[in-house]
């Protein structure tokens, strides 16, 4: 066989083709098997940004709309709302009774008596033995699981347990689905998670008591985990190198489209499991993406599964309404050379034994969790991180300013990310979110002393301000973070193991979404060191920004040997006649630990860098 003997790196470069070796492509300037260039070969082959393709996308973009009703379904079905007791007397009589203020601290709500009747003095009775609540829903149900259980006073903690459900079950499923997905393939974990999500969402409406219900939910978000990864892992390896981003940011939009319509879903169901079932049903469409969508090229070269591969070209040829002759480039007859290769899976776990490549995924991992994690530390700074809100006691308005905000991110997300690449935007907006950390925690501190002072002339309210203006550029920013480290690496993690990085940066995502029902759960207690430990961490990650390859217009790595020597550029270009500091291949390949590595280093020259820089 081709394969066996010396490395194919060395033998392309050594060799000319024959029907007894691969055929080789430059690739920067080195050569490379003509099957491991999927971006500079086999994409254009079939037809690459052709009508069948635009199709695939298309269809990877309309389940976000779902994705973001699921994601934002707990501000509706766990939202807190405004109750007060209403007892029975001897004879019969309804009497009205306001709730002690202490009652519920551990919620978002607030206690009003019902409109029209007076507020009761004193309020000293122990309501929280109440037999019957009433409530106000601020959130456009006429009931929810709050109400539907009791959920308040000493009840109040399961509320809480409810939304770890969820995020715990997002945590779990984007580490095993990744897993699944680099060694089955990314379509049939889409289809199985689309088959339980329908069995246990759907489920989620029938629950007869708020176990049933935290329980199910869990199952609920690990179904909904590998619908968003392999959705987003099948987005990525479709596009060409130039249109990744647009076509991430779109997916995005949609999501975040389902974000602002989701109080008008839930003003037109009016009922918590009427809304769960219309919320989950749209899911039944993707059980056709059975027939209509097929398995990643990318993966199943990748693994070289080439007789599934030859295939699925053919497939895309013909749906492109393209001739087998437009295949300049040699792919199909490569194929047939190889088609008795046997599969080559890799588990995530390998990255282990890499020099770079574990160093980039956990550096991500990290900007990822303190993105998604500060977050939370800014939203409750502006909304006050007691219950009253800092802003506004309309439910609405605050639930639009925060996706507002969101929105707002992505919007600048997408010139500033075009402008300055990756590396450079998320450097940027981790930048902006240390600024907003460090001088909310230490300047308002500052003005808060000064404000004491009898001829100061500073009053609260100025502090106050500074701290909205300082947590509405902190949230910009580190949603942005959040996002672009997510989408970061997506790209830099080789197709191989694809599935378990992006696992892994989602988890670490879901681990930072985590700390708010955290903090609720305790009361908000142990707020401000929470806030310190994630502002430390923002400036320790703006250090290892700076170890990051820049994955802008780059191909894709397919293997861990690949992904090993996809290393940082300088973010400045060298000057002619510099020499570069970064190690060069033959250097590196001494230190990688892989086998596989001489097969990729052996082609590439002495005096280049490991991206191809002279």
């Amino acid at each position: 066989s081709a394969t066996q003997g010396a490395p194919a790196a060395r033998r392309c470069g050594a060799l000319p083709p024959s029907p007894l070796q691969p055929r080789c492509v430059i690739k920067g300037t080195h050569t490379v098997p003509l099957l491991l260039d999927y971006d500079g070969s086999v994409l254009p082959s079939w037809g690459a940004g052709g009508r069948y393709q635009r199709t695939l996308v298309l269809l990877t973009w309309v389940p976000a709309l779902v994705i973001g009703f699921s994601k934002f379904s707990d501000s509706f079905l766990l939202d807190q709302p405004d109750f007060w007791c209403r007892e029975a007397d001897g004879q019969g009589n309804w009497s009205w009774t306001l709730a002690p203020i202490h009652a519920n601290h551990s919620g978002n709500g607030s206690i009003f008596p019902p409109p029209g009747l007076p507020t009761p003095a004193g309020g000293n009775a122990s309501e929280c033995g109440c037999r019957e609540w009433h409530y106000r829903i601020r959130a456009g149900l006429v009931q929810n699981v709050v109400s539907k259980w009791d959920l308040v006073c000493d009840s109040a903690w399961k509320v809480h347990i409810a939304k770890f459900s969820l995020l715990v079950g997002l945590i779990f499923g984007h580490l095993i689905t990744g897993c699944i997905a680099d060694w089955v393939g990314r379509r049939p974990v889409l289809l199985f998670s689309v088959i339980f999500i329908l069995i246990f969402g759907l489920t989620v409406a029938l629950s007869v008591n708020v176990t049933m219900f935290s329980t199910l939910r869990f199952f609920e978000g690990f179904c909904l985990a590998g619908i968003v990864l392999s959705l987003y892992a099948l987005r990525i390896e479709l596009c060409p190198p130039g249109h990744r981003f647009m076509i991430t940011m779109v997916a995005s939009f949609i999501e975040m489209a389902g974000q602002f319509l989701m109080p008008g879903l839930a003003a037109l169901c009016r009922d918590w499991q009427v809304l769960q079932a219309v919320i989950i049903c749209p899911f039944l469409l993707m059980l056709f993406y059975w027939v209509i969508f097929p398995e990643s090229l990318r993966w199943l070269m990748a693994t070289q599964q080439f007789e599934a591969s030859k295939e699925l070209i053919l497939q895309f040829t013909h749906k492109n309404r393209m001739s087998t002759e437009s295949d300049i480039k040699g792919v199909v007859p490569e194929l047939e050379k190889e088609i008795t290769r046997r599969p080559k899976k890799v588990c995530i776990v390998k990255v282990v034994g890499t020099r770079n490549l574990w160093k980039n995924i956990v550096v991500l991992c990290v900007n990822s969790l303190t993105g998604y994690g500060i977050h939370h530390c800014f939203a409750k700074s502006m909304m006050g991180h007691e219950a009253k809100m800092a802003i506004t006691h309309n439910f609405y308005a605050d639930y639009y300013t925060m996706a507002g905000i969101a929105l707002a991110s992505c919007l600048a997300m997408c010139p500033v990310v075009g402008f300055l690449g990756r590396r450079g935007g998320l450097l940027l907006f981790m930048i902006l979110t240390a600024l907003a950390s460090l001088l909310q925690l230490g300047l308002l501190n500052l003005i808060g002393k000064y404000s004491q002072l009898p001829d100061s002339g500073m009053s609260d309210s100025v502090k106050d301000k500074f701290s909205v203006a300082f947590s509405i550029v902190g949230m910009f920013s580190s949603h942005a973070v959040g996002s672009l480290s997510v989408f970061f690496c997506a790209e830099i993690t080789p197709t191989v193991i694809r599935g378990g990085g992006l696992g892994l940066v989602l988890a670490s995502a879901g681990f930072g979404r985590l700390t708010a029902p955290i903090m609720e759960l305790h009361n908000q207690k142990g707020y401000f060191l929470h806030h310190v430990i994630f502002a430390c961490c923002t400036l320790i990650c703006i250090i290892c920004i700076l170890l990051l390859p820049e994955s802008k217009n780059q191909h894709l790595p397919e293997n861990i040997p690949d992904g090993e020597h996809y290393t940082r550029q300088p973010l400045l270009p060298h000057k002619k006649g510099e020499q570069p500091l970064l190690l060069t291949n033959s250097e590196l390949k001494d230190y990688s630990g892989l086998h596989d590595s001489a097969a990729v280093s052996d082609g590439i020259s002495e005096n280049t860098t490991a991206n191809g820089m002279k």
